[in-house]
């Protein structure tokens, strides 16, 4: 009898032809967006997996973000930040960094789009003036991974700074950091994502660790931890992974974790437990999202060249039906 076939999700027709950086879900819709190294920003429909456009760029992108259901931004190794009308194939670009950008957000409340790049600074832009960089804010360091969140966006850079500003004071035009830490990993970051909840946020390494923090000086003593993961045994040896994409659960908290193994792991980061983990995708777990109600994962599967050049499955991009009790955290038992 043939061995039952592994759930790894429904892949996308027409996925991207080159590495995917990101992939992300509207908070409104099933649209997903995948930024990738062909110099295209892909649009899909994730419920029916379709392909709905793709948009061209200059250059390798890195990162991509909604604005609504009708416009998006795509940035990447050009310094270009583009500005794309989903409901055509129209793109303008918004502005221009002196180095690669390695990630955007977009910040609903306020109408703004922030960007980090490589040329270690922040910028703020708003796409509704011509003049469309309002504010430009110099960091110690390389941006290596940013996450926004309601009230704080947190920014780590190359030297293990990890940057958290106050998004408020960050619109109004300042430029000081709310908080200025040294990330508790002994490791260069790879991935960051701030908390549902908005207490805090989790930090990802290259060496398979994820660190948890806390926004609040007390949490952050009290409560902080890290764990490791994404990490195997092979001919005796243990091999150690990056952890490229985390990913919140928005009802219950939960978040996932994606390698470069291949996995994805799911964890109860209150109770420090995980509560699953996939069977492996053909190649590394680039990125990763949720959708806006939590019942579908995207994940890009794509060789981030972990161990350099070689041969690797083509990339492909699952649409994985969430199961409730994959992410739903399991509850305390009482103490003896």
């Amino acid at each position: 009898m043939a061995a039952a076939p592994v759930y790894l999700g429904e892949p996308v027709e027409a996925p991207p032809s080159d590495g995917i950086s990101r992939v992300v879900f509207s908070h409104t819709s099933d649209l997903l967006l995948a930024s990738s190294w062909d110099k295209n920003l892909h649009l899909y429909d994730a419920s029916s997996r379709l392909p709905r456009a793709s948009y061209g760029h200059q250059a390798p992108l890195l990162d991509c973000a909604f604005e609504s259901d009708s416009a998006a931004y795509a940035a990447g190794l050009d310094g270009q930040i583009r500005r794309f009308d989903l409901t055509t194939t129209s793109g303008s670009v918004l502005g221009t960094h002196g180095q690669a950008v390695q990630a955007v957000a977009w910040l609903g409340g306020r109408g703004l789009l922030v960007s980090g790049s490589w040329d270690q600074t922040l910028r703020l832009w708003d796409p509704r003036t011509p003049q469309a960089c309002v504010s430009t804010v110099t960091l110690p360091g390389k941006v290596y991974a940013m996450s926004a969140g309601q009230d704080r966006l947190v920014v780590g850079t190359s030297g293990r700074h990890v940057l958290i500003y106050d998004i408020r004071s960050l619109c109004s035009g300042g430029s000081t950091p709310e908080q200025h830490r040294e990330s508790s990993l002994k490791f260069q970051t790879r991935s960051v994502a701030v908390y549902t909840d908005g207490r805090g946020y989790a930090l990802g390494s290259v060496e398979g660790r994820v660190a948890m923090e806390f926004f609040d000086a007390a949490d952050a003593q009290a409560n902080k931890y890290a764990f490791k993961c994404h990490r195997r045994n092979e001919n005796g040896q243990d091999v150690v992974y990056p952890v490229h994409s985390i990913a919140f659960h928005s009802g219950y908290g939960t978040f996932a974790t994606g390698g470069g193994d291949g996995v994805i792991c799911i964890w109860d980061g209150d109770n420090k437990k995980r509560l699953f983990q996939s069977a492996r995708y053909p190649t590394s777990v680039a990125s990763m999202s949720f959708s806006r109600n939590g019942d579908m994962l995207a994940v890009a599967a794509s060789y981030a060249y972990e161990q350099g050049e070689r041969d690797h499955p083509a990339d492909a991009i699952y649409i994985r039906a969430v199961q409730d009790a994959e992410v739903r955290p399991k509850a305390r038992k009482p103490a003896a």
